[in-house]
């Protein structure tokens, strides 16, 4: 199907940080005798900006061990059989967390007006970046179209601006990535000794470099990842008061939004996904899934009865807002946000399916321009 992640927007785009020497350590293990005794020989080739090479096993084969933006440990093995030496994939280990029971959570109403503004800290006192006093396609005016829900980045927004929502009578939806990691905060920006970044660099499970952005993708199968995932969901989403959490870059093993440098398959996403929402839900979030209708197949229907409510970039302009049917059918909201079309070309439709429709700038800098 056609790719519509190229004009996909996220948090900010910043320079691409500057290009690192590329380090590739080669490991020989041979297997000695009927012990299994291994002697190991490690050598490392540098590699500057711009150049290329090749890295041929004399052995029976190799296993890459390690993998990073700027490092690369491969294991050539040889032995007196065809077999690599055992090694270890982590896998996502759900949290021992009580689930609350259902309903103690936020969980958006069906139809709602919505703003979703990501592009810098949200100003309350800015009429645009607040999205009020509009009168929408189906001749709504305000204050009926002004938003009551708010889709606004993790980070940049403190307690203070969620409180300031909810004063006015409105829900937060946390906005984050767990599918890429970028290098965009400091710790200070984030508020914690080490940046989110760092952590997930430390520990290995940062892959292919997301086309178009200066970020990179997770190794979503292991369990560190599923820790410091939750951990930012923890810090920056329930602590500072949101109603809700939205996942960017959750369907990354259909590789729609590239090659992400692991093998990651349809059930490992689906495991992934359910131990983020369980804990949300743990934390009284509600979870708000995003591009399910990306995939090509029925990932949709698979995450509905987990998911409370869903967002879909451009599903008027690329045909797959029926791909969403098992979330109307369960009675949740769909945010259907476009880009390209006029309000006439989408609103009807939108409007007729109870879709909740808005045109919105592509840098998500404040405007919007509601169906109903």
């Amino acid at each position: 199907m056609t790719n519509r992640h190229s004009i996909r927007i996220r948090r900010h785009k910043r320079a691409a940080p500057r290009r690192a020497t590329l380090i590739v350590t080669c490991t020989l293990v041979a297997l000695l005798g009927t012990y299994g005794i291994a002697a190991a020989v490690t050598q490392s080739l540098s590699l500057g900006a711009g150049d290329t090479a090749n890295v041929t096993c004399s052995g029976n084969g190799m296993t890459v061990t390690s993998q990073a933006p700027t490092s690369l440990s491969i294991n050539c093995w040889a032995s007196t059989t065809t077999t690599p030496p055992t090694t270890t994939t982590p896998t996502t280990t759900p949290p021992t967390t009580t689930t609350p029971p259902s309903g103690s959570w936020w969980v958006p109403p069906v139809t709602a007006e919505w703003q979703w503004e990501i592009d810098h800290p949200l100003n309350t006192s800015s009429a645009t970046d607040m999205g009020t006093g509009l009168t929408a396609y189906n001749g709504d005016a305000a204050p009926a179209t002004n938003p009551t829900i708010y889709d606004i980045d993790a980070i940049e927004n403190p307690a203070s601006t969620v409180s300031a929502l909810h004063a006015l009578g409105d829900h937060a939806i946390c906005y984050v990535e767990v599918g890429t990691a970028g290098d965009y905060y400091s710790a200070a920006d984030e508020g914690i000794p080490t940046t989110y970044y760092a952590q997930f660099q430390a520990a290995g499970v940062l892959g292919d470099k997301l086309s178009g952005y200066p970020e990179y993708f997770l190794n979503i199968t292991s369990s560190t990842t599923v820790s410091i995932v939750e951990s930012m969901i923890q810090q920056q989403c329930a602590a500072k008061g949101f109603d809700a959490v939205e996942t960017d870059l959750d369907e990354t093993y259909s590789g729609s939004d590239g090659t992400t440098g692991f093998i990651i398959s349809q059930a490992a996403e689906q495991a992934y996904l359910t131990t983020l929402a369980t804990y949300m839900h743990s934390l009284g979030l509600g979870w708000i899934a995003k591009n399910l209708d990306d995939t090509g197949d029925n990932f949709a229907t698979m995450m509905e009865p987990t998911a409370d409510g869903i967002i879909s970039e451009q599903c008027g302009q690329y045909g797959t807002c029926g791909a969403l049917s098992a979330f109307t059918s369960g009675g949740k909201a769909i945010f259907e946000a476009e880009y390209n079309l006029s309000l006439s070309a989408f609103c009807p439709a939108a409007n007729a399916a109870n879709l909740n429709g808005t045109l919105f700038p592509v840098s998500l800098n404040g405007g919007r321009q509601p169906c109903q």
